[in-house]
């Protein structure tokens, strides 16, 4: 494939999702799929993300599997597959503008939730978690941004950096597997995302493990204003205004 504006575009946001991805454990989707859904569409940037996610963190995911709370990932996690399959409808049958406003709204909202000081206070009860896991869930079917929802619950209940992004890891491991399979069934990976997956998983993987580098050296008070920063950009690149830039 020729070099093109649009690919460009794609490869230098794969580059930067792969470094926030690898820095904090999520964010990634936040940064790759509004701005390459602004290139090649919903249809074909969310699949590949999928692809690349699943393929260039399997080195992070074994340790995060032995480091992550499995008490308090499995319930999220369990909310989450089941809420899949109706994220992956609107997905396929939904305006992917609709849904790109929805999703910059949402991230915005988190945000100021988690900016306002908020602190998670009460019991991590069961329906509240599986709860977060079917936003989480719904989100991920959507648009593979599973990750804010369960980021401000983390968060918002005071735990340290480190076990946040083992958990985090630990969570996508579970959803993944399940979107995955759910994409597979709607026959959603075509010759178009597997082209774009072989071009711009090394620029992923390239920022994914600068961003891990980096994560080493960072105090919990840099990585919770990291994470604001991620999710405050996101929601804002989420919005349509970029389409403009690359001749959509």
């Amino acid at each position: 494939m020729v070099l093109d504006p649009a690919l460009a575009w794609a490869f230098l946001t794969a580059l930067i999702a792969g470094a926030t991805r690898g820095f904090s454990g999520f964010g990634g989707a936040l940064i790759f799929v509004p701005l390459v859904s602004a290139a090649y569409g919903p249809r074909v940037a969310v699949p590949s993300l999928l692809l690349i996610d699943t393929l260039m963190t399997l080195p992070f995911v074994v340790p995060a599997l032995r480091a992550c709370v499995w008490r308090q990932v499995a319930p999220l996690a369990v909310g989450a597959v089941v809420a899949v399959p109706a994220g992956v409808w609107v997905l396929q049958h939904t305006d992917p503008l609709v849904v790109r406003w929805a999703l910059a709204f949402l991230g915005l909202g988190l945000l100021a939730l988690l900016a306002s000081g908020w602190r998670h206070t009460g019991q991590h009860t069961l329906p509240v978690t599986l709860g977060i896991g079917a936003v989480a869930g719904f989100c991920g079917g959507a648009a593979q941004m599973s990750g804010p929802a369960v980021v401000v619950y983390w968060l918002g209940s005071g735990q340290p950096s480190v076990l946040v992004r083992a958990n985090l890891f630990g969570f996508f491991a579970l959803v993944t597997l399940a979107t995955g399979s759910s994409y597979a069934l709607n026959g959603m990976f075509t010759a178009e995302v597997g082209r774009l997956t072989l071009l711009l998983g090394p620029a992923y993987a390239l920022g994914l493990y600068a961003g891990a580098r980096a994560f080493r050296g960072a105090s919990d008070r840099h990585y919770r204003v990291a994470a604001y920063w991620v999710i405050a950009a996101a929601a804002l690149l989420s919005l349509p205004l970029f389409d403009t830039l690359i001749g959509r």
